[in-house]
């Protein structure tokens, strides 16, 4: 048995999914999240003891922790774990040991996890061969149920990598590393090395230049050219070719993938086109990185719509550093004093919008045919929307209700 009394800390999507996922296999499951308004319905039906408002207290008697990659390594119910001793596994720790020995493609990155491990399904399907795709790509790992001969393809973030101790990949992917979640993290330094521990147990590396492992570049020959737009998408699509390869698939379904794989909502997509003017929802990007490859991507005039929450990144170096297809900027959220300052000091042309709907506003005012007004935030959304995704969805409504 995993163990005999288990506590899940953090009741979000993939907190309830290992919850679930335990009491299912007949382990006492204490489930914990200081927010009183989580919806717990599903976990009460399955027999789950349910605190919310509260972690006070929760280790009690349990001999496993599960830590919701939403929740820091400083919260009192891990902290007290630790200090007696009690191991404390991610959710991601607890779905590979749920599914082995089922082999593991793992996935990470500062951006393209998303898109590079959905390709890889993508590559999979096109050869036939079972697959199951999960992680921080929005489903759970520990809801997954798949056919012994399925090969997992697992997105994992710096969250989900903190808390891995037997996690073995069968290859294991880096696509790439700049300053993000510095808030959570404190330095790069740590953030880096909790993305490297994907590499701990992998039989393969996959991995750009500048670190040990079989390198890909976006230059690399490919079965055929991929559908995505943009330099980075070409080396998101050279990273997953040489894993499908190290997987054993042949070279014409990755070529089949390569070519008729379109992405994935809120990464580069586009919305609509209206009056020659092409509107991007990019809302995923939540960094200053993922912009500069996303305005990259495109070879025309870009409208940038800018702001949210920060992650403690500092916006100077990343408004020189903006392409100079970046024509204007809006400005958002909690970010927008922020931005403007830095904007100034690089003597790039911004306006204050407020809002999303602002934004749209404006740029919907000044655009001109054959411009792209591009939703590519560099921040988190939880200054105004709940996630990126509904940032996205209502970048979309926005969009749809022009005139």
């Amino acid at each position: 048995m995993l163990a005999r009394r288990a506590l899940v800390v953090g009741l979000a999507r993939s907190g309830q999914a290992a919850a679930l996922a335990l009491a299912a296999r007949g382990v006492e499951v204490v489930a914990v999240d200081r927010n009183p308004d989580v919806d717990t319905g599903r976990l009460a039906a399955a027999g789950v003891e349910v605190r919310v408002g509260t972690d006070e207290g929760a280790t009690g008697d349990v001999n496993l922790v599960i830590k919701s990659p939403g929740v820091p390594a400083e919260a009192p119910p891990v902290v007290h774990a630790r200090e007696r001793g009690i191991p404390v596994w991610s959710e991601v720790e607890l779905g590979w040991r749920l599914l082995a020995p089922r082999p593991f493609i793992g996935v990470t990155g500062t951006k393209g996890k998303t898109t590079t491990a959905e390709l890889l399904g993508a590559m999979f399907r096109a050869a036939g061969r079972p697959v199951e795709v999960a992680g921080n790509v929005g489903r759970p790992l520990t809801s997954v149920e798949a056919a012994e001969d399925a090969w997992i393809v697992c997105e994992l973030s710096s969250f989900q990598l903190e808390d891995v101790h037997e996690l073995a990949l069968e290859v294991a992917v880096l696509l790439n590393l700049a300053p993000d979640h510095l808030d959570r993290h404190g330095t790069f330094e740590a953030y880096r090395d909790a993305k490297l521990r994907i590499f701990e147990r992998a039989r393969v590396r996959i991995v750009p230049t500048g670190y040990h492992g079989e390198v890909f570049t976006a230059d690399d020959a490919l079965p055929a050219e991929p559908a995505l737009p943009g330099r980075h998408n070409r080396a998101n699509a050279a990273a997953a070719t040489l894993a499908a390869r190290a997987a054993g698939l042949p070279d014409d379904a990755i070529a089949d993938a390569l070519r008729t794989f379109r992405g994935v909502p809120h990464r580069l997509e586009l919305v609509a086109e209206r009056g020659g003017v092409r509107w991007v929802n990019d809302s995923i990007a939540t960094n200053t990185f993922a912009v500069l490859a996303g305005a990259g991507a495109f070879d025309a005039p870009v409208r940038l719509i800018l702001g949210g929450q920060t992650k403690g990144e500092d916006y100077g170096p990343f408004a020189r550093d903006l392409p100079a297809n970046v024509v204007a900027a809006y400005l958002v959220g909690e970010l927008e004093d922020e931005l403007a300052v830095a904007f100034d000091a690089a003597r790039r042309p911004y306006e204050r919008s407020g809002t999303v709907a602002g934004a749209v506003e404006a740029a919907a005012r000044d655009a001109r045919p054959g411009d792209v007004v591009l939703l590519s935030p560099a921040a988190t959304s939880f200054d105004q929307y709940p996630s990126y995704a509904e940032r996205g969805e209502d970048f979309r409504r926005l969009v749809e209700g022009l005139a």
